[in-house]
């Protein structure tokens, strides 16, 4: 399995965290160029990818029978960057058809991953980060994760079934084929949305978390929002 972190190579602190994470680690891990504002546009038109997510305010997505709620996101090509790059490794991973490690610059190692049992586990998409301070209803979410046995679980629902939800934030994950071509199908199907609203268990039956967590964030200032 390989692994990639996100990185801001024009970034200090991008840069920075990036190496405190892969120094944390136990398993080898490869910088991921990410994309930039300013190749955004012409990606996703290259791709052929439309985006399909509120800058503002709600709405309610017929199709998906979800509601899209807008991020806080004060450069919106920022925010298309950021799922472009998450997007280019699912496709890395489905081309290659080898499960791969998506990390972003913002995760740190907490304990040394064990990921072979992930990948015999039923599940096409495995989140593995500590939900604390990383997500919504964090501490509801690991709560209701740390009630379950099972070390690779279904990810918990913490909020209405219309509101998308999924794993911890996406700044770790262990995705296999399968789930990037899902993936990437619901691209086509749905358009571009952030990556961590797309990346959901009402659109995804296997998306998964694990009972023990490997990585949590570091709490660098967001380079997406801001």
């Amino acid at each position: 399995m390989e692994a990639y972190i996100i990185t801001l190579s024009s970034n200090p602190r991008s840069v920075s965290a990036s190496e405190r994470c892969k120094k944390s680690a136990n398993i080898p891990i490869k910088t991921f160029d990410a994309i930039t504002e300013q190749f955004a546009p012409k990606l996703m038109r290259d791709f052929g990818i439309t985006w399909n997510y509120p800058w503002k305010g709600e709405e309610y997505d017929l199709k998906a029978g979800l509601k899209k709620t807008a991020y806080p996101t004060k450069d919106p090509m920022k925010r298309v960057a950021c799922f472009l790059s998450h997007y280019l490794l699912w496709k890395k991973c489905a081309e290659q058809d080898e499960p791969i490690l998506i990390l972003e610059h913002d995760a740190i190692f907490v304990k040394p991953l064990e990921y072979q049992y992930i990948l015999d586990a039923e599940c096409e998409i495995a989140g593995i980060n500590d939900p604390r301070g990383a997500t919504r209803k964090s501490q509801e979410f690991h709560e209701k994760i740390q009630q379950k046995h099972q070390r690779v679980q279904i990810a918990p629902t913490i909020d209405d079934p219309t509101i998308p939800q999924g794993i911890a934030g996406n700044s770790a994950y262990i995705i296999k084929p399968s789930g990037a071509k899902k993936m990437l199908e619901l691209v086509k199907e749905y358009g571009a949305w952030p990556n961590d609203a797309l990346m959901c268990k009402q659109l995804i039956q296997c998306l998964c978390v694990t009972k023990e967590y490997y990585t949590r964030v570091q709490g660098i200032q967001s380079t997406t929002s801001l």
